[in-house]
């Protein structure tokens, strides 16, 4: 069985929308402004890159990543060679990008259930809020790599459901915190 695992930045008070300076958002940038770089906080964004075999993206994520992420040849080189399932019930085959690699769209979360039950190594899910917190409904998520830094959003898209459901319980598994305030906080699910 595969493992799903979702990585965000996410503020302290949830928001995940606009990290890296999307447009339409009025804290766009959010993870750069008045907040002191560290490059060991990141760290785990490139042994992401390392351990993971595929990625998973929501089609709003996807529109927005495959115009940025191939030309990214230095920066996101592993994650432009694995290949990617893109969950959507909109997207056409002729909407994908040619120069991304191999791309498959997934229609529902059964199929997304039905790939976990294949063989290969972890898929790691990036932005795709909606999609997030619908495979958290699911309980098809089984990790989750947080880098909380120290801000209050109020308002934006967030990373978890408000849905009213059963206590899902985590398990710390890995934890640092780092001299700017962010926190690093890697979560399984306790099934």
């Amino acid at each position: 069985m595969r493992t799903l695992i979702t990585t965000a930045f996410v503020s302290l008070d949830g928001a995940i929308e606009a990290p890296g300076g999307e447009p339409g958002y009025r804290n766009s940038g959010w993870t750069f402004k008045d907040i002191e770089f560290d490059e060991a906080a990141y760290e785990i964004k490139g042994r992401e890159q390392d351990e993971s075999a595929a990625m998973m993206l929501g089609r709003v994520s996807y529109q927005a990543f495959s115009t940025v992420w191939p030309d990214m040849t230095e920066e996101f080189a592993g994650y432009n060679a694995m290949p990617k399932y893109v969950v959507s019930t909109t997207l056409k085959d002729e909407d994908l990008v040619s120069n991304w690699g191999e791309t498959t769209i997934l229609r529902s979360l059964d199929d997304v259930a039905a790939l976990k039950e294949t063989e290969g190594g972890p898929i790691i899910i990036h932005g795709s809020g909606g999609l997030n917190r619908n495979l958290a409904d699911a309980s098809l998520i089984d990790r989750y790599h947080l880098l909380v830094f120290p801000v209050l959003l109020g308002a934006g898209k967030r990373l978890f459901s408000e849905t009213d459901k059963d206590k899902q319980n985590l398990k710390l598994t890995e934890s640092e915190t780092y001299g700017n305030g962010i926190q690093k906080l890697v979560y399984d699910v306790v099934r």
